[in-house]
């Protein structure tokens, strides 16, 4: 038996017995899994098993009580006592708020661990379920679905009219007025004898994953509309508010100074203007289009074009071409093109292509393959400077780094930095399949709420979704104590992702882990942020964190106080020892200001390392 139930299948102590002894592992409280047994395969297999046990008073609703199992991208819908979500890994547990007065039927659910009985909607209540005004259960009733619905109730009762009559008792009984209309519009046809007339506002966008097709994202002059493709797609995009925008695709839409560049007006605006965008996501209005696309693979590498963390090769992208025309001029021409790669996040970047032979040139028309970060202004001059120096200390710290380097500029250009993508394939061979999902997406919190989540939410989100959760929760850990030790105030939740690899033409993801560090730098050295606290918040505090704060916070993620207190030990000898012996570039040792960025970064750390550990901990002794 591959899934145990806590007071089922299993007794609490056995399991966790069993758990610490690496037997089985937890998925969320209660139950547990082989630890060799294909996760994704055994949580859809038993899915309405698994929401039966956790939620033993709610019923199967929608689309699920029709097929009585999960749809194709993973989610099962039941109706409850109050709205709530469930994610566990490629499965997710959608629970609305049951009707005062709901109409069941009792079905006979068969998985692998034998036959339940669970409640479901009658028909009667599943054709009001299909019109919900703003609802994820009634978007998930394909049309074969309603039809079929229909004409079970009309063979059962008469007549349409019939029918009708009889869903509105309990339509009534509900206040379910407006799904008893167009229930009944429907039942008589009504609809289909005279069509309305098509809104012209309203258009249909297909969707490519490393160009294979994941869905339509429609809008109809007022809302959103996600329709996933039929076949074996991993549950990459899903609607999660009815009417918006799916969570993955709004993260994926540009912010800040390039918003401004391209002068959008809205996210129906921006998403029919942009046709590539990062984590080998297309977006146009048919799949012609999207085929001739470039195909993001690595050819050159910055390994082999660079030396002492200076970029070699020939960097052919725009300058200050003349003295009318600054950089952020010529940079906003590229982005004039629809087919240039689309970036979120505020700072200013440009997608590059790095070819073999070491040419460094925009990806226009040729495959995203590298970021360029140049300098900013105002005193932000030396950013490129800090955000390598940063990178190379989290390398030291042993957390796993994108390949980066610093490029000299034209025309007497601070050097920028060259960051290599780690979400694309390595070459035509290369069969993996990668998504980068930050913590905006993942939480269903929009692009400007970045600053408002915590490190505890995004803890749980993680344990329910990674194929490997406890190297994660520690890897998550580790990432905020070092955002702390470097002062760095910009960890918010766009800044940290997973990466979700899988296959071609499978159902799951065979891999959910913590993506690589990028975009960690030492804010604090920078004009005005000098006091820049914690972007998110742990323990409750965002500022003057304390050991026993991340001890605090170990135990609320289920991290042992050994394995905390072996993260902050193992952290603090990283930092203390290598800080000071990471090569510097020419680059920076030739230029003053570069170097004092550098000396800046030292002396934050240090302060912050002196006042974290001169505190004993909870039990009195020194870390």
């Amino acid at each position: 038996m591959a899934l145990h139930l806590v007071g089922e299948t299993i007794d609490a102590a056995t399991a966790h017995r069993r758990a610490r002894a690496q037997e089985i592992i937890p998925v969320v409280r209660g139950i547990y899994l082989d630890i060799r047994s294909d996760a994704d395969l055994e949580l859809r297999t038993h899915a309405v098993r698994i929401a039966h046990y956790l939620y033993p008073n709610a019923y199967l609703c929608s689309a699920s009580a029709i097929d009585l199992a999960p749809t194709a991208d993973g989610r099962l819908f039941i109706a409850g006592r109050r709205n709530q979500r469930t994610r566990l890994r490629g499965l997710e547990i959608v629970q609305t708020q049951s009707p005062p007065r709901p109409s069941l039927d009792k079905a006979i659910i068969g998985d692998p661990m034998g036959e339940f009985s669970m409640q479901v909607s009658s028909p009667e209540q599943r054709m009001l379920e299909a019109f919900r005004l703003r609802s994820e259960q009634a978007s998930a009733f394909t049309e074969d679905m309603r039809r079929k619905t229909a004409e079970r109730l009309i063979a059962e009762h008469g007549s349409a009219q019939a029918a009708a009559d009889h869903l509105w008792t309990l339509a009534r009984a509900n206040d379910w007025f407006r799904e008893g209309e167009s229930a009944e519009r429907y039942l008589r046809g009504s609809d289909r004898d005279i069509p309305p007339p098509a809104n012209r506002a309203a258009f249909s966008l297909e969707v490519a994953w490393h160009g294979k097709p994941m869905g339509q994202l429609g809008h109809d002059g007022h809302e959103w509309r996600w329709r996933a493709a039929k076949g074996p797609n991993p549950p990459l995009i899903r609607e999660t508010i009815p009417g918006t925008l799916p969570p993955f695709i709004e993260s994926l839409l540009p912010e800040g100074w390039l918003a401004q560049v391209l002068r959008d007006e809205d996210q129906r605006a921006a998403l029919r203007h942009g046709k590539r965008y990062m984590s080998n996501i297309t977006i146009g209005v048919d799949k012609r289009e999207l085929a001739a696309l470039p195909v993001d693979i690595l050819d050159g590498t910055i390994s082999s074009t660079s030396e002492g963390g200076v970029f070699r090769g020939r960097y052919e992208g725009p300058g200050r071409s003349t003295l009318d025309k600054s950089f952020e001029a010529n940079l906003a021409r590229i982005f004039s093109q629809s087919s240039t790669p689309r970036l979120s996040g505020v700072q200013i970047k440009a997608p590059m292509f790095l070819r073999r032979d070491g040419a460094l040139l925009p990806a226009i028309d040729l495959p995203f393959t590298h970021i360029l970060k140049p300098a900013g202004t105002s005193g932000f001059e030396q950013m490129p400077v800090v955000e390598w120096f940063c990178l190379e200390l989290a390398r030291e710290c042993g957390f796993t780094v994108p390949d980066a380097v610093l490029v000299p500029m034209p025309d007497g250009m601070p050097p920028a930095l060259l960051i290599e993508r780690f979400d694309i394939r390595h070459g035509r061979d290369d069969d993996r399949w990668m998504a980068l999902e930050d913590f905006c997406s993942i939480l269903g919190v929009p692009a400007e709420d970045k600053y408002k989540g915590t490190i505890e939410r995004m803890a749980r989100a993680l344990r329910s979704i990674s194929t490997d959760p406890s190297t994660d929760l520690r890897t998550l850990f580790a990432r905020a104590l070092f955002a702390w030790f470097i002062g760095d105030g910009d960890m918010h939740l766009k800044n940290i992702a997973v990466l979700k690899i899988a296959k071609e033409r499978t159902r799951d993801f065979s891999s959910v882990t913590m993506a690589p560090v990028y975009d960690a730098l030492t804010t604090r050295i920078f004009p005005g942020l000098e006091n820049d606290h914690m972007a998110l918040k742990l323990a409750g505090k965002d500022h003057r964190l304390k050991q026993q704060d991340f001890l605090t916070l170990a135990r609320t993620i289920e991290l042992s106080q050994s394995e905390a207190r072996q993260i902050m030990r193992d952290m603090r000898l990283a930092l203390e020892n290598k800080m000071y012996e990471i090569a510097l570039p020419p680059l920076i040792q030739d230029r003053p200001v570069a170097l004092q960025a550098v000396r800046e970064i030292h002396a934050t750390a240090r302060i912050q390392l002196s006042a974290f550990f001169s505190d004993s901990d909870a039990d009195g002794r020194e870390s």
